[in-house]
């Protein structure tokens, strides 16, 4: 297990909002992908297979990279962490499966709220637990008020586009349910993945490594999960000739790589919180810059992306304990208790009584 020096906050958090900004690009290019190849599945694989390319290729080259490589065998054979935790990559894999199925029937707006919240929530209880290589957090006030603000603020920065994917306003709420769920489920265990993926990068030494397994794993159940496609239905087109589409992979490996070595110094939640707001204003610039047809910049987005990096600086700020806790008056003629900013009694004098002398003629205890 190496013990790098942990990030500080300062340059940790720029960091996973960097991070966050390439997760929208990759969406808008696999998406155009898979509309190219009439095949979500089928856009999902070449995203992680060129990932997976770009990553063995980089492990190879580098010196940290052959170090990482050299450690994945004995680590997982003296169980220096879960076995399960290799299996990391299929969460992400889980995560194109949810966005593949079910934006079509939700539209973009309802899947991003669904999957920020399902996010955040398990960033509170995975940082509770301690799975993280940032060991146990503690669940303050202040971060649960973080994270709530941080939910509303992102519902109401892609509210206009509500009702945007075909049939997400006129669905029965009935029928949107399992496909909510769905999103709600792989963002939940996003969390869960940046943890292990952190833990194992302690364990190999580097982040190349733990980027590396997370693209053979969720490659692995990609592949499979295309070639039943293949057999049932067919395939889609053929590969498009223009280079663009075969990004998406590549951002991949920079955001997986990112959280896996930010979450040790930040916790799970703090890298989470980051990460949506790079999204946010990723995804803000897009509809600026590189709008798509039909986009229309509103001002509840830009107003409600403002509010998410301020709630995010209110989760992550170190606010001492008791900051905002309101302190009780102290009645008159009452004896504070020790603990509570007061010195003990003194020696010699009853618990709870006065260390001044009694006036002549009346008892101490009267």
């Amino acid at each position: 297990m190496t013990h790098a020096p942990r990030l500080p906050i300062l340059v940790g958090l720029p960091l996973a909002v960097a991070a966050g900004l390439a997760i929208p690009v990759q969406g808008r290019i696999n998406g155009a992908l898979g509309v190219r190849l009439n095949d979500g599945i089928a856009a999902a694989v070449v995203s992680f297979t060129t990932g997976l390319l770009l990553m063995i290729a980089v492990s190879l080259a580098l010196p940290r990279g052959r170090a990482g490589l050299a450690q994945i065998v004995p680590a997982l054979r003296e169980r220096r962490f879960p076995p399960v935790y290799v299996m990391a990559g299929a969460i992400g894999a889980f995560f194109v499966f949810a966005q593949s199925f079910t934006v079509g029937l939700l539209g973009v707006a309802l899947f991003t709220v669904a999957t920020v919240t399902g996010q955040t929530l398990s960033g509170l209880l995975v940082d509770r637990m301690g799975i993280g290589p940032a060991g146990r957090k503690s669940v303050t006030g202040i971060r649960v008020l973080g994270t709530v603000l941080t939910i509303a603020a992102v519902a109401w920065a892609v509210s206009p586009r509500f009702g945007g994917g075909p049939g997400a306003a006129s669905a029965d709420p009935a029928q949107l349910l399992l496909p909510v769920l769905l999103p709600v489920a792989a963002g939940f265990l996003m969390s869960f993945q940046q943890a292990m993926n952190g833990t194992a990068t302690m364990h190999y030494g580097t982040p190349i490594a733990a980027t590396l397994v997370n693209f053979i794993a969720g490659a692995t159940v990609l592949w499979a999960a295309w070639l039943i496609k293949v057999a049932v239905a067919g395939a889609g087109n053929a590969l498009p000739g223009e280079w663009w589409y075969y990004l998406g992979g590549p951002m991949g490996c920079a955001f997986i790589g990112l959280g896996a070595l930010l979450v040790r110094s930040l916790g799970v939640l703090v890298t989470g919180l980051g990460m949506i707001a790079g999204q946010l204003l990723g995804s803000l610039g897009l509809d600026v810059f590189f709008p798509t047809p039909g986009t229309v910049v509103a001002l509840a987005t830009v107003l409600g992306t403002v509010v998410t990096l301020g709630a995010i600086i209110l989760a992550t700020l170190p606010w001492p304990r008791g900051a905002f806790r309101r302190e009780r008056p102290v009645k008159r003629g009452a004896t504070p208790t020790p603990g509570a900013g007061q010195l003990p009694a003194a020696a010699g004098t009853p618990q709870g009584g006065s260390s001044k002398a009694a006036p002549p003629g009346e008892s101490p205890g009267r």
